[in-house]
């Protein structure tokens, strides 16, 4: 359409608003027990849910895998009657397909074909079919059922499970081969809204724009309104900042930990030196007690490039065609990570006729680990290590020559330190508005076994033949699923809550601590984590089952809250897909007094040597936990700031009322303190409420901006 076609449509009566399609991408055996849901005897929060019985969770993604054993129906119910969604039928996928637990499916691909041309039926199949494996997986994160044994390539053996065993399942297929379009994904939001869908569970992600420019935040607003929980994956971005997507303050936004489990293959060098690693190779070991020659075709000279890449770049990287067969058949060879995907450097690797593989981070990877089931003997390792196996191959000469092994270690349990946050997970602060502390919490996401297709190799490439039931995958498209079968349970548990109060109970019981009982660190630098990179820490769905309190929000609170944007009555329309009336809206003062369970503040420092700015935020609370109660405030004040709350009591005669209070914010730039022009500096603290029996924590976050000249 042209722009001037679009102009037009856009002005049409019943035409709320118009948007550029864009393209997004996507971004287990111990976590039930790492989050404390235990099967036997039941943890309190799957009993009083019933295991999440009857709720049904939307997993929008790349469709489905019926057959998998994760999603039988054997023990429950009837479909829940409310339930009026369909199950669409196609190639590999026939009408019974769905059952008792897979309760509805559904394929949208007309923006696809519009903007790529039509399908190429060959490559796809136009049904809601996973033909790619992610959406299996998270489906089973969300909501699978018990399925023992599991296990990949003989890794994390155990009972797999997923966070809502009971629940139904919906699957909305919306990504294809060349992506997941804004329009079908919009579409698949309003058809789960119709079909009746309680939670929707979202691991795509993309560029983040403004709210009325966004499919995504546009369509779970209209879920919201609905009382749908919208739970969606921040993005894998990371470690860097302001990488955080899918911000929209309506959206629970889930980055990525770990557990307390590790899968490590080491890599012994010939002059002694051990490197950690990981991996979940799971086929023939190279030979016991053998050293391999180690090659690296980023060293001088290039040893390992074909003639094609003489700057040995691509080789180094581990591009298709870059390595010469004859330099390293037989050797284990060195892979810089980036450009192509980690498992395809392994198969570049093998075809060229290695024995192996090390893939080496970079500097900007920093220490991140993701574990991979590569086709060849092949580890990773962080980028300290990847320093000292690139300096021992160049130190190395014909007469003694870089050797090596790698040595696979199978399972590891009872890590330390856990959780920690994972290096891919995006990180705040929010690009749209720096009011809402994004992401607002994280869940385990790093090496996640889950369902896998029985049609798709767990590599994840065309030449991988090998098949598993479950496999291994990290990223925060698999911690978006276990908030999101948490939310199942918590609805199940607790039938009135509002999607809000949902999120504030996930929010306010989250912890900070890992398993040293220290602040939890950021993988990529072992550094202390902050609010930017965990939110308001690591969910817990124990303590959420009683939170005390909760932060309701309403959908007219929304609206409120974007007038106070300054977003005009246009921009809101398109949101909500109605007239907007932003006269009340100033009565609640700034768009960061909405009733959120988190509180950031961004000051502007002025040219002056010291400076005092302020802000206050309006809360209003509302009792949950059962009756009566008396909570008192106690404030960490971020540093450099003085943080009051009036009153400091909030004293409760009845369960569902709801008190309100201010915090008011003061932030100093020290006499003599001088920020660089255009730095920032990033203060965290928090408010904490407690009667006694329940702790109700809220993250504060103060960022003082200097100006750019």
């Amino acid at each position: 359409m042209s722009p001037a076609a679009a102009a037009a449509l856009a002005s049409a009566p019943g035409v709320a608003a118009v948007v550029p399609e864009r393209v997004r991408r996507l971004a287990t055996t111990r976590s039930p027990r790492f989050l404390g849901l235990l099967s036997s005897p039941p943890s309190a929060l799957l009993a009083d849910s019933d295991f999440g019985a009857d709720l049904v969770i939307a997993i929008v993604d790349t469709g489905i895998s019926p057959a998998h054993r994760s999603f039988h129906d054997r023990g429950l119910g009837p479909v829940p009657a409310r339930w009026r969604g369909v199950c669409a039928s196609g190639p590999g996928f026939p009408p019974a397909s769905c059952n008792r637990k897979l309760v509805g499916a559904r394929f949208f691909s007309k923006g696809y074909e519009a903007t790529s041309g039509r399908m190429n039926e060959t490559a796809e199949v136009r049904s809601p079919l996973d033909t790619d494996g992610h959406g299996t997986h998270t489906a089973s994160i969300a909501a699978g059922r018990y399925v023992f044994p599991a296990s990949t390539l003989g890794y994390a053996r155990g009972v797999a499970a997923g966070m809502a065993p009971k629940a139904r399942l919906a699957a909305y297929k919306v990504c294809w081969v060349g992506g997941c379009f804004d329009s079908d994904i919009l579409a698949a939001f309003d058809a789960a809204v119709a079909d009746g869908v309680d939670v929707v569970s979202l691991s795509v992600g993309g560029v983040v724009v403004p709210y009325y420019l966004d499919a995504i935040a546009i369509g779970a607003f209209g879920a919201t309104e609905a009382g749908i929980v919208v739970s969606a994956s921040a993005g894998n971005g990371g470690p860097g900042g302001l990488t955080v997507t899918n911000v929209a303050p309506w959206m629970v936004t889930v980055g990525a930990g770990s557990m307390d489990r590790a899968f490590p293959a080491n890599v012994r060098l010939g002059d002694g030196q051990v490197l950690d690693g990981v991996s979940v190779y799971g086929g023939p070991a190279l030979e016991p007690g053998k050293m391999y020659e180690l090659v690296y075709a980023g060293a001088s000279g290039g040893g390992g490039a074909s003639s094609s890449a003489a700057d040995g770049y691509s080789a180094s990287m581990c591009l298709d065609g870059s390595l010469d067969p004859a330099a390293v058949r037989g050797k284990i060879v060195v892979c810089d990570r980036g450009v192509n995907s980690r498992a395809a450097k392994g198969d570049v690797v093998r075809r060229a006729g290695a024995v192996g593989m090390v893939l080496a981070n970079g500097a900007f990877d920093g220490e991140g680990l993701v574990a991979d089931c590569h086709v060849l003997p092949a580890t990773a390792v962080g980028a300290a290590a990847g320093e000292k196996l690139r300096k021992y191959i160049a130190s190395s000469t014909k007469q003694r020559p870089a050797t090596g092994t790698i040595v696979f270690e199978g399972t590891h349990l009872g890590v330390h330190p856990a959780p920690v946050v994972a290096a891919f997970s995006a990180r705040g602060p929010n690009p749209q508005s720096l009011e809402i502390l994004k992401p607002d919490l994280i869940a385990p996401g790093l090496n996640i076994l889950a369902a896998w297709p029985s049609g798709v190799g767990p590599a994840g490439i065309p030449s991988d033949t090998r098949r598993t039931e479950f496999n291994i995958l990290s990223g925060t498209s698999m911690a978006c699923p276990h908030v999101s079968g948490l939310a199942a349970l918590l609805k199940a548990a607790h039938p009135t809550w509002s999607q809000a109060a949902i999120k504030s109970a996930l929010m306010t019981t989250a912890y900070v601590m890992d398993n040293r009982n220290g602040t939890m660190v950021d993988e990529s630098t072992g550094a202390v984590a902050g609010a930017f990179d965990f939110g308001a820490g690591h969910v817990d769905p124990m303590r959420a089952m009683d939170p005390g309190l909760v932060y309701d929000i309403a959908p007219r609170d929304y609206v409120s809250f974007l007038c106070n944007l300054n977003y005009t009555e246009q921009n809101i329309r398109a949101i909500t897909r109605r007239q907007a009336d932003c006269r009340g809206a100033r009565r609640a003062g700034h768009a960061g007094n909405l009733n959120y369970p988190s509180l950031s503040a961004t000051f502007a420092a002025g040219r002056a040597a010291a400076a005092t700015m302020r802000t206050h935020f309006i809360r209003t609370a509302t009792n949950v936990g059962g009756g009566p109660a008396v909570y008192r405030a106690s404030v960490s004040a971020p540093e450099g700031c003085n943080v009051t709350v009036q009153p400091r009591q909030l004293a409760f005669r009845r369960d569902g009322q709801r008190l309100s209070f201010t915090v008011r914010v003061e932030a100093a730039v020290a006499p003599g303190e001088r920020m660089e022009p255009g730095s920032s500096e990033v203060r965290s603290g928090a408010l904490t409420w407690s009667d006694g029996r329940h702790v109700v924590r809220s993250p504060i976050v103060v960022t003082v901006q200097a100006p750019l000249q």
